[in-house]
C-alpha cells in the first residue's frame, strides 16, 4: 500500500526512538514479516528478540517478537480490526496503533490468543503531550513521548 509523507515520516521517527530504547538482544524492524500460523503480516515497525543474524532463514515467529506496530491514517479501520486479531490471534503481546488521523496511540495488551474472535483485553491511548511506556516480556523499559512519533 503507497505510504503519503506523513505516514512514513512516523514509520521512521518510530524506528529511530525504539532504537535508542532496546536492551541489546532485541532488535526493530520496519516493514518486514513475522510468520504465524496463517499469514505473514508486515507490520510498519516491530521489535524482535535476537540479532538480525539468527533470522538468515526464516522470519521471526510470534514468540520471538514483542511488540508490532503500524501508523495508521487510511488504514486505521483495517489495522483497527483485521490487523488486529492477525496478532491477538498470534498472541504477540503488545501491538501499537499509531493513529496520525487522531493524533494518539492505541496501545493493546492481552491477547486472546486463538480464541473463535481473538482481540486484546486492555486498550490505552496516549495522546500527543503523554509518553508511552515500552513494554517487553512484561517489563517497561523505558518510555516514549508521542508527539515525538507523530508528523
Amino acid at each position: 500500500m503507497p505510504k503519503n509523507p506523513p505516514r512514513r515520516l512516523s514509520t521512521q521517527l518510530t524506528r529511530e526512538a525504539l532504537v535508542r530504547l532496546l536492551p541489546s538482544n532485541w532488535h526493530v524492524n520496519d516493514q518486514e514479516p513475522i510468520t504465524t500460523d496463517d499469514s505473514e503480516p508486515e507490520p510498519d515497525v516491530s521489535l524482535v528478540r535476537g540479532e538480525r543474524r539468527q533470522y538468515l532463514d526464516r522470519h521471526p515467529a510470534p514468540h520471538e517478537v514483542a511488540v508490532v506496530i503500524e501508523v495508521a491514517d487510511t488504514t486505521l479501520q483495517r489495522d483497527r480490526i483485521s490487523k488486529k486479531r492477525i496478532y491477538a490471534r498470534a498472541a504477540i503481546p503488545v501491538y501499537w496503533i499509531i493513529n496520525l488521523t487522531e493524533r494518539q496511540i492505541e496501545v493493546y495488551s492481552v491477547p486472546s490468543g486463538n480464541a473463535e474472535e481473538p482481540d486484546y483485553q486492555q486498550r490505552h491511548d496516549y495522546r500527543a503531550a503523554d509518553s508511552v511506556p515500552l513494554i517487553i516480556e512484561g517489563r517497561e523499559i523505558g518510555r516514549v513521548p508521542v508527539g515525538e512519533l507523530l508528523p
